[in-house]
């Protein structure tokens, strides 16, 4: 990366900043994410070394401008995985995993001068994604001992709105999903990875009404209740072919 970023090294490697490849880091971490989900072991190599460079890149520009280097990462990530495991590498005891990560979380506000509940709660990245977001507020806000708004209170806010004809504006709308990843942190369920099940149900369901509205010769855009009877049909299809899917796993 050195001679990339030097003179007689690649003229757009040397054009870069943090700022203009900081897309180029979320998208390899999600690269890994669907080479994990795809379980291919090749794949997740490749990605884990493409998103390995992101932090040479970084590191590289930040050694530049006499900020720190790569060692300093591979050392500060060292130092906290020591620091955040006194129970291995000190004298505390913990008794489960619960208890470990309820150090962990001590720990953690202690390094960075977190003081109350509402200081964990801002540091959560505005950055990550609104859903992610959400559930890692709620997280949080359980370990506080403070429940999120109660999920089907929201519904009921926006059903009410939606029946007297009123207009459900942003905020109610934002209430509403928020409360929907607080249920899922309540289930114990991803919202992230719940929301790509239901996207993925969605194309697949889709792709098969097109299909059978095409083999019925009915245009989707002019049988709207065909439409819906037909969804409704490829919906049940796919539902019963993951069950029996699940069920097959289960006997394995």
């Amino acid at each position: 990366m050195a001679l990339l970023r030097s003179e007689n090294g690649c003229p757009w490697d040397l054009a870069q900043t943090h700022r203009s490849i900081r897309q180029n880091v979320i998208e390899e971490a999600y690269e890994v994410a669907d080479a994990i989900d795809r379980e291919s072991a090749a794949d997740l190599c490749e990605e884990l070394g493409d998103l390995l460079l992101q932090v040479v890149f970084h590191s590289r520009m930040a050694q530049e401008a006499g900020a720190f280097t790569f060692d300093d990462v591979a050392d500060g990530i060292c130092k906290k995985l020591i620091g955040r495991h006194p129970h291995i590498f000190g004298d505390r005891k913990v008794g489960s995993a619960q208890e470990m990560l309820a150090l962990w979380d001590a720990v953690k506000a202690e390094e960075k001068g977190q003081k109350t509940a509402s200081e964990t709660l801002r540091a959560v990245p505005v950055s990550f994604p609104a859903l992610m977001r959400a559930q890692k507020l709620c997280s949080r806000s359980a370990r506080a001992g403070v429940l999120p708004e109660d999920p089907a209170g929201a519904m009921r806010a926006v059903l009410d709105r939606l029946q007297t004809g009123e207009k459900v504006d942003g905020a109610e709308l934002g209430s509403l999903l928020f409360s929907a990843a607080a249920l899922c942190q309540t289930l114990g369920a991803d919202a992230e990875q719940v929301l790509a099940a239901a996207c993925g149900r969605y194309v697949d369901a889709f792709a098969q009404t097109e299909r059978m509205a095409a083999e019925a010769g009915i245009p989707l855009s002019q049988a709207a209740e065909a439409q819906k009877r037909i969804w409704r049909t490829s919906v049940d299809e796919i539902e019963k072919k993951q069950e029996k899917k699940k069920t097959e796993e289960q006997q394995a």
